[in-house]
């Protein structure tokens, strides 16, 4: 891995955000808009989730590939090159939706949800969030998805939301579940999440000594401006880098931003600030050794 050029990825809109409330894009036209920005900024790779597109909606996740098809044909034709990286999360057994998505889209990167995590979060009254939930992830179901990866030729991106996930990566790796062809083993460490690991730099520094041998690593950071000192560190420690309105609405001076382009921005000015050029999509390809890589 040249840790010279960093890979930047855009997370346009995420799961659940409320477009009435917030402004993240749903639309096909929207998302394309959105990630021209963000690849006029220096994104390489475009993180896509699927909104319900029906009049009234937006707000809840889809996994219709028609959806699919229409959204990423829209942001591969606002931005040529750019890589496709597609979400997968679901609760439960069924992984036939994204499943379907992989298969119409096939998308260069797909999220690989490596392990599961008591997904909580608790108000200042002591009341719950929302209803304790678990995201589950046991090894049967990362399998499927990185059978329907492996078939696609998409290359895994695994999710990783505790210290404990980050080693099972290496245990993935080590039990040949990456097949030859789907790139170099690649962890984002997702921090942020309340009953998840932190967003902190202390603990950041310690992750990549548990990584497979010879993997990439990112950071997904989750919160307001405290997350920008995190981003640092990582483009200081040589990690991709990853932001957008699906994490976070806040620039580093604690402004509401007004679109992906600008944390995009702030997230290029980082790297920058560590010495590192922005990696380009043929760039980011040959360095997660990616099918669609040039020779």
């Amino acid at each position: 891995m040249n840790p010279d050029k960093a890979i930047l990825t855009c997370a346009l809109t995420g799961v659940l955000t409320d477009p009435k409330q917030h402004p993240v894009p749903v639309t096909p036209a929207q998302m394309a808009a959105e990630a021209r920005d963000a690849f006029n900024a220096g994104a390489a790779v475009m993180h896509v989730h699927l909104r319900a597109q029906e009049p009234g909606m937006g707000h809840l996740p889809s996994w219709d590939p028609d959806v699919a098809e229409a959204v990423v044909g829209a942001i591969r034709a606002a931005c040529p090159g750019v890589i496709i990286n597609l979400t997968t999360g679901v609760i439960g057994k069924d992984i036939s939706g994204p499943a379907a998505c992989i298969r119409r889209v096939k998308p260069e990167i797909a999220a690989c949800n490596a392990g599961s995590l008591n997904y909580l979060k608790l108000k200042d009254n002591g009341q719950w969030a929302w209803p304790p939930m678990v995201f589950d992830n046991p090894v049967a179901k990362v399998q499927q998805f990185l059978d329907v990866m492996a078939e696609c030729g998409t290359h895994p991106e695994f999710e990783c939301f505790d210290v404990g996930i980050v080693r099972s990566v290496a245990m993935y790796v080590k039990a040949g579940m990456l097949k030859p062809g789907m790139g170099r083993p690649e962890c984002n460490f997702v921090m942020g999440v309340a009953s998840g690991m932190p967003c902190d730099a202390d603990l950041l520094a310690l992750l990549p000594r548990w990584l497979p041998e010879g993997a990439v690593w990112q950071t997904t950071l989750i919160g307001r401006a405290e997350i920008w000192p995190v981003h640092q560190r990582t483009a200081e420690l040589g990690g991709m880098l990853r932001t957008g309105l699906e994490d976070t609405f806040y620039l580093p001076t604690g402004e509401r931003a007004a679109g992906n382009g600008a944390l995009i921005e702030q997230l290029a000015a980082c790297a920058q600030r560590a010495g590192r050029s922005i990696a380009s999509p043929d760039e980011a390809r040959t360095l997660l050794q990616l099918q669609g890589a040039r020779a």
